[in-house]
């Protein structure tokens, strides 16, 4: 028997200790059901920090934690997905194609920014949404020190008003100056089409948010949206435009595109909707799990938002209960009530609220100690150590945050 898991992301990490958690417990060995992980590299994206300087090091070695869990890892970028025949094919490093077939599969795929049709925006806009797009913001804030400081070259736009743009345009100012000299008086936009800025937060945090932006003397254009993008900067949807040699986009994300091969019902993001035990109705011996799934979490009426917060306890339910199919043991049913959020704020601090009403718990530097600790210790991965690491992938405690 095999278990097929696509993706390294926190959802796919999850799945993967999970999955050998449960194989470990009820006496299997790896002959008896071997798991594997496809994905083009043994390494944990620490995608949530980004925005950060220094992108390069944001990452994690995942290929020794494998190892002593018994996962085998499969380096390759999976690219079709046969759930009639159970295989999955993937490109290898060397341009070949190769397969795997599966007695269950659980896909991890996690999601991508979004990036619609606008003129200059693929040649013009930056991002933090990937590690290979941070790292080429970070090379051309470098570069913008041997420019003359003229033409829009201190002037930092950011594209959407939600958390990661938020994080983008709060960091901005000390990274700047970290480049430019600290004399130096960068201008940091943020440009919404929303009539508030963060959107999704609510009333409760706005304020906190709204002042944050304040003190660091950030800018918003609300209402509005960035229309074009060319090489002296952008034009929004109101006609004004903006002299800026650095444009970041952050306006929204999809699930990653393999979940379209998949033929079942998705959501308006390309998320697969799932039951309760992470199963793709109408599919036998597939799970979606993380940012490619749309997930019930309670029965209050919430979903399982895009974050590393939901992505990892989804992946330990949906790896234990692939693996729970394949060993003839009862699935567990998702449920992750406990939900808050933290929110870097740059030099004026953090935000931390608790619930889905987003209820203001900490703000300035002592939420940003708490964020620094979620950011640099919870997220990470267990030690390369057997019985650490299957320790820490029970689903009923993955990020339980029940105590906020």
């Amino acid at each position: 028997m095999r278990l097929v898991i696509i993706g390294a992301g926190f959802a796919g990490m999850y799945a993967a200790l999970s999955a050998a958690r449960l194989r470990d417990i009820q006496g299997a060995s790896p002959d008896d059901l071997e798991i594997a992980l496809v994905a083009p590299e043994p390494t944990l994206v620490i995608r949530p920090r980004l925005y950060e300087p220094r992108p390069e090091t944001l990452t994690a070695p995942l290929l020794d934690v494998l190892k002593a869990i018994d996962v085998v890892y499969v380096q390759g970028s999976a690219e079709t997905v046969d759930t009639e025949s159970r295989t999955v094919q993937f490109a290898t490093p060397k341009g070949t194609r190769d397969s795997l077939s599966y007695g269950r599969l659980v896909l991890a795929t996690g999601s991508r920014l979004f990036r619609p049709n606008i003129p200059g925006l693929a040649e013009h806009g930056f991002s933090v949404d990937q590690l290979d797009d941070a790292i080429a913001l970070d090379k051309h804030l470098h570069s913008l020190a041997g420019r003359p400081a003229n033409n829009g070259r201190d002037t930092v736009v950011v594209a959407g008003g939600g958390f990661t743009g938020i994080e983008a345009a709060t960091e901005m100012p000390a990274r700047l100056r970290e480049i430019l000299g600290k004399d130096a008086k960068p201008r940091v936009i943020i440009v919404d089409r929303n009539p508030a800025i963060a959107p999704d937060m609510g009333e409760g945090p706005r304020p906190v948010i709204e002042q944050a932006l304040r003190k660091l003397g950030i800018e918003t254009r609300l209402g509005s949206g960035v229309a074009s993008l060319n090489g002296s900067g952008v034009t929004l949807s109101n006609g004004e435009h903006i002299e800026a040699e650095t444009v970041i986009w952050a306006a929204g994300i999809r699930a990653a595109p393999l979940t379209a091969q998949i033929p079942a019902e998705c959501d308006s993001l390309g998320r697969l909707l799932v039951d309760r035990n992470l199963r793709v109705p109408g599919l036998d011996g597939v799970f979606a799990t993380g940012d490619a799934a749309r997930a019930a979490c309670d029965d209050a009426g919430n979903s399982a938002l895009m974050s590393c917060q939901h992505a990892t306890r989804m992946g330990a339910f949906a790896g234990n209960n692939a693996a729970a199919e394949l060993l003839g043991v009862r699935p567990k049913t998702y449920h992750q009530e406990g939900y808050v959020t933290c929110l870097d704020l740059g030099e004026a601090g953090a935000l931390f609220t608790s619930g889905w009403e987003r209820k203001v718990k900490m703000t300035g530097d002592v939420a940003k100690r708490t964020e620094q600790e979620i950011n640099t210790v919870w997220i990470y991965p267990p030690k390369a150590e057997r019985v650490v690491a299957l320790a820490s992938a029970d689903p009923e405690r993955v990020t339980d945050v029940s105590g906020f």
